[in-house]
């Protein structure tokens, strides 16, 4: 049967102690940071990591060149799948000529099902070694969304312990305030029904 009053803590009131007051704006403050800061470290340090991925991937690409490659070896059989999945790729022997130099054998990761034969594309880096490709956008984006999304999830967690934290300290203030307040009145209760 209680009225809430809203905003209490805001306006000027004999009931309202220095810690309501604190609490108030710790709600406004924190609010402000969730809705506002939280996104925004996210979207900043997302983007940073963007360019530093999209930074990396070109570094990568005038690092590494790409030659054509046989097969020479029998990828193990596709996996059937009732939604059409996605097929794993699997390390196989490949064959490939570099211009100048003769023929070279390595791995390369190629699709379930490949047969001897096929051609598919190996990355070398500058010492003729077999490396992984270059990054492209869509890992890139998902590098950035990741590294965004964790540090926007981050500072909310941040933002929310620190809530947490001032909402007890305050509550302890609040409790010890009311002690006082008790120890003081109490005597004067008690002495007028005597």
């Amino acid at each position: 049967m209680g009225t809430r009053v809203r905003g209490w803590r805001w306006r000027p009131n004999p009931l309202r102690r220095r810690c309501d007051v604190v609490e108030a704006w710790t709600v406004l403050v924190v609010a402000v940071l969730l809705c506002v800061g939280a996104p925004l470290a996210g979207l900043v340090t997302g983007w940073q990591a963007y360019d530093a991925a999209r930074d990396a991937a070109a570094e990568q690409r005038a690092e590494r060149h790409r030659v054509r490659a046989e097969v020479t070896e029998r990828a193990p059989a596709a996996i059937p799948t009732a939604t059409g999945g996605k097929q794993p790729s699997y390390w196989v022997a490949v064959r490939w000529t570099e211009p100048g130099e003769g023929a070279r054998t390595g791995e390369a990761r190629v699709p379930a099902g490949t047969r001897p034969g096929d051609h598919t594309h190996v990355w070398l880096d500058e010492a003729g070694r077999t490396v992984a490709a270059p990054a492209d956008s869509t890992a890139i984006w998902q590098q950035a969304l990741a590294v965004g999304g964790c540090t926007a999830g981050g500072a909310a967690a941040v933002v929310l312990a620190g809530h947490f934290v001032v909402r007890r300290v305050a509550l302890r203030h609040r409790m010890a305030e009311w002690e006082r307040e008790w120890a003081r009145t109490g005597p004067e209760w008690g002495r007028r029904w005597a």
